[in-house]
């Protein structure tokens, strides 16, 4: 192995060195290829004027680390999403906001940690009594207010009708479903109910609801814009149930025990369904759809001037590809929170790069107000940094924690170390440079650094709100 940094290290076996542990010949041999091709992130010289970007914000759902062929995966193949890269930057140390659904979109949204609102305290919402405050500013409140045209189409998740909705929270238009997860035919939502939308309304369309989704996001990017634009495209792809456009049978059956009256909840979660084969061709067509929106956007022209971020709101679970991390969705292991992100933009920031930096999703909110001209509300402060000065002025990043907190696991990373608590209560103590899998605890062996990450963590915990019952 070449010499390489312990940071560059730390974020390339999460991501490229994984196809070579795969222990295939071809998938050595591309990965080869891909690092030969990237450069170590570097921004470039500041052009002179510039239009504010429109933003296409991609977020899949539950898609693991390694889930795609750019970040290390053997058998899945992701031409639209690496050619995104290819085009780009792709981040090795990047984040979700949380482990799981509800509480990343509650960070992406408002740019804070869950824990600063009630609704963000469910880990996910389940029911009408939770959600986001319409009253709270949101990205979309924001960019609207500097002058943006703003749309959320696909999973919403931040609470149902008829208190909550992307419409009372500062998207102009919404079509998708409100819920966590629905049958991708009938669109039986997890509170049994038909769960497809068009504002407040509720639309009949029985087909495959990626493919729904992608045709109207299709048609949203080529509109004919007279302003800059915000567009959340979530997925529910490849969240279960484990269905492809050819399972429309399986998923009936899935509808009936629904409508039968039987516990929601497991007829969705498909325990009895689903493979790794099942799984691949899930994400592949989260690919497809992902490309098609992406030639759309090409056409219409508006490609160079629109930032496009991809990333997963959480980790993966049970037939995701997560080598060489530990853990998966709700947990706060790597594997629970680092995901795949993308970002390209092309009149600003060049092709063919790859950053080690640590991200997470509330970045994202402050970088891209900022990006369009809006100032966040002094009333509710931003827990998120702006990248803006690392991405367009090759400023360093801010030194900073990232923070995250669940019911039963917490987690701090602080440049390489990482506190993370497990749900017995045990702490640990992992240095991700030389151990991303998180096995060689240090706890024992640096108790100073220790405390000062959990003393780190529990001054930010202070300023949350309790959890429920706590």
């Amino acid at each position: 192995m070449p010499e390489i940094s312990r940071r560059a290290f730390g974020g390339l076996v999460g991501g490229g060195a994984a196809t070579a542990l795969a222990g295939t010949a071809a998938a050595e041999a591309a990965e080869g290829t891909r690092a030969a091709a990237e450069r170590p992130f570097r921004a470039r010289p500041a052009d002179r004027g510039h239009r504010r970007p429109n933003v296409l914000f991609i977020l899949a759902d539950d898609l693991g680390w390694a889930d795609l062929s750019a970040y290390g995966a053997p058998h899945i193949r992701t031409p639209h999403l690496d050619r995104l890269a290819a085009q780009g930057v792709r981040f090795t140390n990047g984040y979700a906001g949380s482990a799981t659904c509800s509480p990343t979109r509650f960070s992406l949204y408002t740019g804070r940690f869950p824990g600063r609102t009630p609704g963000g305290l469910a880990e996910p919402i389940g029911n009408r009594t939770q959600g986001l405050d319409p009253g709270h500013p949101t990205l979309a409140s924001l960019l609207r207010k500097a002058g943006y045209d703003t749309a959320l189409i696909g999973k919403w998740h931040c609470g149902f009708l008829p208190d909550y909705s992307p419409t009372r929270s500062g998207w102009d238009e919404f079509f998708g479903n409100f819920g966590g997860a629905l049958e991708y035919f009938s669109k039986l939502g997890q509170l049994g109910e038909y769960d497809l939308y068009e504002g407040d309304a509720a639309y009949r369309d029985l087909r495959y609801y990626t493919t729904v989704l992608t045709e109207r996001a299709v048609e949203y990017v080529g509109r004919d814009h007279d302003r800059p634009w915000l567009l959340n495209l979530n997925f529910t792809t490849p969240h279960w149930p484990w269905l492809t456009e050819d399972d429309e049978e399986a998923g009936a059956e899935i509808a009936a025990r629904i409508r039968g009256g039987g516990q929601v909840l497991p007829a969705l979660l498909h325990q009895d369904g689903g493979s790794v084969e099942k799984y691949r061709e899930m994400v592949e067509s989260l690919d497809a759809a992902v490309g098609e929106v992406l030639a759309a956007l090409r056409r219409s022209g508006q490609e160079r001037d629109t930032v496009v971020v991809f990333a997963s709101d959480n980790g993966g679970e049970r037939f995701s590809y997560q080598w060489p991390l530990s853990g998966e969705k709700s947990q706060l292991l790597e594997g629970g929170i680092r995901v795949p992100t993308i970002l390209r933009w092309p009149a600003r920031i060049d092709a063919r790069q790859v950053s080690h930096e640590p991200v997470y999703t509330p970045d994202w909110t402050a970088t891209l107000l900022e990006l369009g001209g809006a100032r966040p509300d002094p009333a509710y402060p931003l827990d998120g940094h702006s990248l803006a000065g690392y991405l367009l002025r090759g400023e360093d990043l801010p030194e900073r924690d990232l923070f995250w907190r669940v019911r039963g696991n917490r987690a701090l990373r602080r440049g390489d170390f990482k506190y993370y608590r497990d749900a017995t209560g045990r702490d640990h103590l992992f240095d991700l440079a030389e151990d991303v899998r998180e096995q060689a605890d240090l706890a024992a062996a640096r108790p100073e650094l220790l405390a000062e990450l959990k003393g780190a963590w529990e001054a930010v915990a202070k300023g949350l709100l309790p959890y429920p019952g706590a």
